[in-house]
Parts: C-alpha cells; sequence; structure tokens
C-alpha cells in the first residue's frame, strides 16, 4: 500500500518526521509534515527474523527520504518495551524482539538516534496531539482488543515511569468485584483477577458464547436485534469497563480518554460506559469525555512519528540546512 501526495513542488529539503508501526506480521511506514499530513506511507510484510527486520526498516526509511528529498527524525512503535536499566526489549509478544537492544542497533544500523516506544503509548500520543483528544493537557489513552493495554500523555509527550509501565492499566484487579466474578480468572502474567481478563476481545465473547469463544464482533449486533446473552454479556462489559475507568480517573483525573483497539467501534462504551462510570467517580460530577479515537489503525504510525516533538524537528532541520 503506497499513499504519495504533495510533495513534488516542495523544493530541495522537506521538513518531515518519519513513524514506524513495526508490528507482528507487517511493517508500515509513514512521513508527515508538521501538520499532520501524511506525505508518504507505504507497509511490507514483516521478516519475522531480527537482523531481516532492522535491515528492513533502514531500507524503508532510506527509500522514504530519498522521495521526500530530505532527512527525517525517526520514531518506531513495537508490542512491548525498552527497559530503562538495560535497554534491551521486554513483554513483546514478538518473542524474538524480547532480550535484543533493538533501539540500540537500529540508531546505529540508521546512523541516527531511534527513539523506540510501545505502541499502546504511540496510539495515546497520536490521539493526543492531532486525534480524537487534541487540545487535552493529560490523556488516558486505552487499548481494548487482543489485550488490554493504555498510555498517558501529558502535554504532548509520553509518560513512561521509571519501570516504563505507566498506563498499563489492563495489568491491574478489576475493581469493586462481585461475588458472581469470583473465581478470579488467572492472566497470562501470572496474577489472577487482571482488568485484561474481563475487557479484552475474547474475554466479552467466552462471557457471551462460552469458554473457548474468541470472536466478540458480531454481539452488538445480536443485542440489537434482542438476543439475551449478547444483552446480557454487554450490560456487564459496559459495567466493569466503567468501574475500570472510574477507578483511572479516581487517581489520574485525566481530560479525556480515547479507546482504540478491536472493541473501540461497539456503541456501549460510549451509550452506556460514561454514565455508569459517573456513579463510582470519587466527585459530585464526572466531566471525563470518553472518546472514539480518530484515526484508527493509523494511531501506531502517526504516534510513533510523534514521538520526536515537534520543536526538536524544527531544530534539528534547522541545523542540518
Amino acid at each position: 500500500m503506497i499513499e504519495n501526495r504533495g510533495v513534488e513542488n516542495r523544493g530541495d529539503r522537506t521538513d518531515f518526521r518519519i513513524g514506524i508501526d513495526f508490528g507482528g506480521t507487517k511493517i508500515e511506514i509513514a512521513a508527515l509534515a508538521d501538520d499532520g499530513s501524511v506525505l508518504l506511507r507505504r507497509r511490507i510484510p514483516n521478516p519475522g527474523v531480527y537482523e531481516p527486520a532492522i535491515s528492513a526498516m533502514v531500507t524503508l526509511v532510506a527509500d522514504t527520504e530519498h522521495e521526500l528529498r530530505g532527512l527525517a527524525s525517526v520514531g518506531v512503535g513495537i508490542p512491548g518495551a525498552v527497559s530503562p536499566d538495560s535497554g534491551l526489549v521486554k513483554n513483546a509478544n514478538s518473542i524474538w524482539l524480547n532480550g535484543r537492544p533493538f533501539a540500540r542497533d537500529l540508531s546505529d544500523a540508521m546512523a541516527r538516534v531511534v527513539r523506540v516506544e510501545n505502541d499502546a503509548n504511540c496510539f495515546a500520543l497520536s490521539e493526543a496531539v492531532d486525534g480524537a483528544a487534541a487540545g487535552k493537557r493529560v490523556v488516558f489513552g486505552i487499548i481494548l482488543g487482543t489485550g488490554v493495554g493504555g498510555g498517558i500523555i501529558v502535554d504532548e509527550r509520553i509518560l513512561a515511569g521509571p519501570h516504563h509501565i505507566a498506563g498499563e492499566w489492563g495489568h491491574n484487579p478489576l475493581p469493586w468485584p462481585r461475588l458472581d466474578e469470583f473465581p478470579m480468572p488467572a492472566c497470562f502474567c501470572g496474577n489472577e483477577g487482571c482488568i485484561e481478563r474481563f475487557l479484552c476481545g475474547s474475554a466479552l465473547a467466552s462471557d457471551c458464547d462460552g469458554p473457548g469463544s474468541r470472536d466478540a464482533s458480531s454481539i452488538p449486533g445480536r443485542a440489537a436485534a434482542g438476543e439475551a446473552n449478547a444483552i446480557a454479556a454487554l450490560d456487564r462489559h459496559s459495567d466493569r469497563l466503567a468501574r475500570c475507568l472510574a477507578m483511572a480517573i479516581n487517581f489520574l483525573d485525566p481530560d479525556a480518554i480515547v479507546i482504540g483497539g478491536g472493541l473501540s467501534n461497539m456503541p456501549h462504551l460510549y451509550d452506556r460506559v460514561p454514565e455508569l462510570a459517573a456513579r463510582r467517580v470519587i466527585s459530585p460530577r464526572m466531566t471525563t469525555p470518553i472518546l472514539r479515537n480518530v484515526h484508527g489503525d493509523s494511531s501506531g504510525v502517526r504516534g510513533a512519528a510523534w514521538l520526536w516533538p515537534r520543536e526538536i524537528v524544527r531544530a534539528h532541520m534547522t541545523s542540518a540546512a
């Protein structure tokens, strides 16, 4: 897939940034102008092997800079995190990345500093900079999909924390649990009762259609058609998400919450959850907007590009001119 527009007459130098979404099966690159418009975008299969994947990204960046006639900052979103103490990747579901000095190797291969961040943080950053929560100071971006993750943005910058786990709300226990929610389900992280095991797509599917069910995509339509099981499952999902977001509002009090991931288009997230969450928030009135994302599947690659703030890219391009 290639998108390329508006670059033919930009002169010998372009002021742009590059973002790379390093997924399990694909590598996507996008070049953004300073106003967020897409100058070029393409996608290739991920080789699934460390050294060839590094080489593929080097080639993608070199080709992009050649085509756009300029130099760019580079940011990369990955399904994991870089450990701040060792510089090695941890918690990546592409397990061949774990224990590797990915950011260091990529920076060496591209002969520049490359910023590498968790993909959920990239999603949150994208929606905070020029997405659903643009103009909001503190943004909590959450992912509801195969897993449950999130990121915290303050003044268009990621709040990562000393352990690089800020925003990982999916691996906290479900708040205000009900008796019928026991025994708490085991989670792959080694704990029990994690939010992820109640809110992810497969959890919703299993709650509606029984153990082993994994696809929740048909549930809203079935509920709208009057199916009792689907209606009850969405009621429980709404209540659980509301409890979790109320807990987040109580300790973070963000200016906005943005939802992404495979479940993010389900109407109950926006029709029912805000009212239910307000009952749990320790304030007479809850005004926190719970928003549907704007950029969808593009949020990862756009957020990776925004890992370099505007002023840093401008200074870099000015000094390089």
